[in-house]
């Protein structure tokens, strides 16, 4: 599977697992826990999580998930902005370590700039990496004056941002920004999340029809469009085996140049600066 670097020397996949909306419910928690320990027989060792999902539930399925196979998840989690001050987000961290069962988190980010201030942020950040809580820390949801902020008062090693054919906004600025940077782009609900949105985005025309050309799902052409981007990690959040098989095989398809020529007339880049979008 195609991987990519951080500045810092370690690969990942390109494609990961994400988590939102796991653990809110514990009749689903056997299906929740084999579904990850499925996404990691197929490498896709990548695992983002956050405290806010499920209040700590996700937190929870995923130590279940990785318990025994530590030494095979890179793990990613996100600590709330009302958390962020230098003391809550050491006491954040730790509530995570407790709830994931593992004594160090590969990577945690910031979920979205709140009020505490990001040279104390990431003061605790840096605490937490000296004492071997985390290995690295980033952000999520920042735009590009956020990042240049950011790098005033630390060295993020990856912004999490809402990514996928429908929504290009990142590609004017913050994106050829981070490229520029070394810098990866973790992109969440890479094939959309609401049901109305996600229907407008398997259901265009030029998707299908180059779906169809494949032989595959519109899905999986969404999610290769993504995986293609240069310095781009996907986290698409899949509890059903046949869509997490079908992510899969998503990473090994191949887009001709006329593939992206009809997506890009499908879903139109941006010509002008677009505020970030979010969920």
């Amino acid at each position: 599977m195609k991987t990519v670097r951080f500045l810092s020397g370690g690969a990942v996949p390109a494609l990961g697992q994400g988590t939102w909306n796991i653990g809110e419910k514990p009749a689903r928690k056997p299906d929740e826990v084999r579904a990850l320990q499925l996404g990691l027989d197929l490498g896709m060792t990548l695992i983002d999580t956050a405290e806010m999902y499920g209040e700590g539930g996700a937190e929870l399925v995923v130590g279940e998930a990785i318990a025994g196979r530590r030494d095979q998840a890179f793990i990613v989690s996100k600590v709330y902005p009302h958390n962020a001050s230098f003391d809550g987000v050491q006491q954040a961290c730790e509530r995570s370590l407790r709830r994931l069962r593992i004594e160090t988190i590969d990577l945690y980010l910031l979920h979205w700039q709140g009020h505490h201030p990001l040279a104390e942020t990431f003061d605790g950040f840096e605490t937490l990496k000296k004492a071997g809580k985390i290995k690295a820390y980033g952000v999520s949801n920042f735009d590009l004056e956020n990042m240049a902020e950011a790098q005033r008062y630390g060295t993020p090693a990856t912004n999490q941002v809402l990514y996928n054919l429908m929504k290009r906004g990142i590609e004017f600025d913050l994106l050829p920004w981070a490229r520029a940077q070394r810098m990866p782009i973790m992109a969440y609900s890479p094939l959309e999340t609401s049901g109305r949105e996600q229907a407008a985005l398997l259901d265009n025309p030029g998707l299908k029809a180059v779906a169809n050309a494949h032989g595959v799902t519109p899905a999986q052409i969404a999610l290769a469009w993504v995986l293609h981007q240069d310095g781009v990690i996907a986290i698409p959040k899949a509890v059903d085996p046949v869509h997490l098989r079908a992510n899969r095989a998503a990473a090994d398809i191949q887009l001709s140049a006329g593939d992206l020529a009809a997506l890009d007339q499908a879903f139109p880049p941006p010509r002008r600066r677009r505020a970030l979008e979010m969920r």
